[in-house]
């Protein structure tokens, strides 16, 4: 399949797809996170593997890049742009935004918007050695094809199932919910 027509189905697919809404209450801290596609030989998603720090509630979790919210942000999506920025090095003007994925809530009382967008790879990522320890690449084809076997498409899965391993990492928790509610979508539209 060739570039645009893969870009035309998950713009179509997010554009129309139900997402998660926000939580009614204000308990929750407002952040988000930005699902990076890049057209290489093939599409892959990026990812970060969190710095080891001790006391940090995410050490070595897989995650997509983004953060909290600032008073000077307007938008859950500048959040994104700006964290992708600080924590990358990838500007803002070299991604297009496809849309919202909606909200995902996690255990530590965290709200976060997912966006998604293309990175055009203009820049080099130079990531923040202090906050990531590895930057990952991985084909959305391998992603929807473990979808796939693990029968997650038919039936949805309990935190405990809702996993995706690739090499010597495992992406789990709310980057997992993220991810299974992005195929799903792309899923319905194809």
């Amino acid at each position: 399949m060739d570039q645009d027509k893969c870009i035309n189905i998950i713009r179509s697919a997010v554009k129309n797809g139900v997402h998660p809404g926000p939580p009614d209450d204000n308990l929750f801290q407002s952040t988000s996170v930005i699902a990076l596609l890049i057209f290489n030989e093939e599409i892959e998603l990026l990812f970060i593997q969190k710095a080891d720090v001790k006391g940090y509630a995410w050490a070595n979790q897989m995650a997509f890049p983004g953060g909290h919210r600032d008073e000077k942000d307007p938008s859950t999506k500048e959040t994104a742009l700006r964290e992708l920025k600080e924590e990358m090095g990838i500007s803002r003007e070299n991604v297009d935004i496809i849309g919202s994925l909606g909200h995902f809530q996690t255990i530590n009382s965290k709200d976060i918007e997912a966006w998604i967008g293309i990175w055009n790879k203009k820049d080099v990522i130079k990531h923040d050695t202090s906050e990531i320890s590895r930057v990952f690449q991985i084909p959305l084809r391998y992603l929807i094809d473990l979808h796939r076997e693990k029968g997650f498409h038919q039936q949805t899965p309990n935190v405990m199932q809702l996993t995706y391993p690739y090499e010597d990492v495992l992406i789990w928790g709310v980057t997992a919910k993220i991810l299974y509610h992005l195929i799903d979508v792309i899923f319905e539209k194809s």
